[in-house]
């Protein structure tokens, strides 16, 4: 069991945790939710030694095996699969204990533990769990150097789960996964055999994998026995009524300051005034935290052009001899809101690269209108910003005709005030330099977005301002992204991205959903 009483701990002579209370009893599924900031990482941290506290305690039932990710991306000649059999190192110390011990009375301890932690099937579980994180028989024995940092840190994740902890927490687990993998995840969670914290700001995997809910908000935590959906309903109701109690408070107190005013000069009266303005006093309104409503995404308006906005005919992509995707034909029509699925590795990024003129075909036709003009978001963006720069320079640089008015304008409308348009991007959270990167190219006021893993720094409240974002903009919207909620509210049109080409899916979500859960599934059976 893990047991958080009275927790503090501050940051810069700030606040950040408040006498925070948290009982998770063996077996149960909770998540830690809150804005961007909040202080959820943290807490994690200081759950697994990582950080002190200021105050508090954290008390972990003896014997009980904590794991989170690791932060460090592993890498070197290991396989994957030969990380994940190192990463248990219980296991590891068993099986070399078997192979130098001499009692044989503790050699049948340690045959008994080995058969208790299910050693001997280790190789086909971590198989399993690779598998389902999409990587195939052929890259499990390949070297982890020679995968990118998203494939590696999926290797970390995948460590994580093959280790089966007694309480496994998972920060942000989803982050760097596909739909696919992302789907495999859930059935995984919803399966584990033991206690599961999880920082998600994924609603889907919130919904289908936890049955309690704590809030982190103002450095105060309150708990929710539900799922996302009951704590977002729960919470809105208890909004209301503590809204209306404010209210009814606000017209007791108006009343009797009324007869206080009348009243308190006279002596007849002055005894009631006074019994009145102690009654005032004790008149405690309840504190409502509601969300900053500068803070979101709001997509310029433009200008109509005639479709296509782009047309492409038997077109080949790739990289020097490497042929991706080929014989592509179709086009983008200024209506159209279009999800690219498929595993990761399929070709994806590269025709969205295709689509915003940063990847010149191999051989094909790819045309689009002189006017049009392409705002284009990729998952590694945020990585390309000058972090000694401001948010104002950024603009700056990309507007250098505007004047200041219309730069802050721009920036207001994806939640930057005067005072944080003046901070150093190397100071700005995941998420405001997400918001950034929107304001910087939208400001071209784009015909089409492209948006490749957009939701990564988001959090809850910050994705549902993008899909009103999304669902207001009048242009053309090509979606990449593990983000189930965001698919179900912005597109209409599923293209599958996979065996070096493109087709439409004419089925629905649930139906791609369930091919993959069925896929899954198959592989298992394998």
């Amino acid at each position: 069991m893990l047991s958080i009483n009275d927790l503090t701990y501050r940051i810069g002579g700030q606040v950040l945790l408040d006498d925070v209370q948290l009982q998770l009893p063996d077996g149960h599924r909770a998540a830690l939710i809150g804005r961007n900031g909040s202080g959820k990482s943290t807490l994690f941290k200081l759950i697994l030694g990582e950080s002190q506290s200021d105050g508090g305690t954290i008390r972990i039932s003896n014997g009980m095996k904590i794991i989170s990710v690791a932060q460090e991306v592993p890498g070197g000649d290991q396989t994957p699969l030969e990380f994940l059999l190192a990463s248990d190192i219980e296991r590891t110390e068993l099986l070399h204990q078997t192979e130098n011990f001499e009692d044989p009375n503790l050699l049948a301890d340690v045959y008994e533990r080995l058969i208790q932690i299910d050693a001997y099937n280790a190789e086909g579980r971590a198989t399993a769990i690779l598998k389902g994180l999409g990587f195939s028989e052929e890259q499990q024995a390949q070297p982890l150097s020679s995968f990118s940092g998203g494939f590696r840190m999926r290797v970390a994740l995948a460590a994580a789960l093959f280790q089966t902890p007694d309480l496994l927490m998972l920060d942000e687990p989803t982050n760097h996964l596909d739909l696919e993998a992302t789907l495999w995840l859930k059935e995984f969670l919803q399966k584990y055999p033991h206690s599961l914290l999880l920082i998600s700001h994924d609603r889907d995997l919130l919904n289908s994998t936890i049955n309690t809910i704590f809030h982190l908000q103002k450095g105060k935590l309150t708990k929710y026995s539900g799922n996302y959906d009951f704590y977002e309903r729960t919470s809105q109701q208890q909004m209301a009524f503590s809204a209306a109690y404010n209210e009814k408070i606000e017209t007791q107190r108006k009343h009797m300051q009324s007869f206080v005013d009348r009243f308190k000069s006279k002596a007849s009266k002055s005894k009631q005034a006074q019994s009145r303005m102690k009654a005032i006093a004790k008149l405690q309104t309840v504190n409502i935290v509601l969300n900053d409503p500068s803070i979101k995404i709001s997509f310029p308006d433009v200008e109509p052009l005639a479709p296509p906005l782009i047309n492409y005919d038997k077109v080949s992509l790739g990289y020097e001899k490497n042929t991706v995707l080929h014989h592509l034909s179709g086009r983008i029509d200024p209506d159209d809101r279009i999800a690219l699925l498929g595993a990761n590795g399929n070709g994806k990024s590269t025709f969205a690269k295709l689509l915003a003129s940063q990847l010149k075909p191999l051989s094909g036709t790819f045309t689009t209108p002189p006017k049009m003009r392409i705002g284009y978001f990729h998952q590694h963006q945020l990585e390309t910003l000058m972090l000694k720069e401001t948010a104002y320079n950024h603009l700056q640089n990309l507007m250098p005709t505007a004047n200041e008015t219309a730069i802050r304008t721009q920036l207001g409308c994806f939640g930057f005030s005067r005072d944080k348009a003046n901070v150093a991007v190397g100071s700005l959270s995941g998420g405001e330099k997400a918001r950034l990167v929107f304001s910087m190219i939208t400001a071209v006021r784009p015909h089409i977005l492209i948006l490749d893993e957009p939701t990564n720094h988001l959090d809850i409240e910050m994705r549902e301002s993008l899909i009103y974002a999304i669902n207001e903009f009048q242009g053309a919207v090509i979606l990449i992204t593990h983000d189930w909620h965001l698919l179900t509210h912005t597109v209409d049109r599923l293209w599958v991205v996979a065996n070096k080409t493109i087709k439409p899916h004419l089925g629905t979500l649930d139906d791609y959903r369930n091919e993959i859960i069925e896929a899954n599934q198959s592989k298992k059976k394998k």
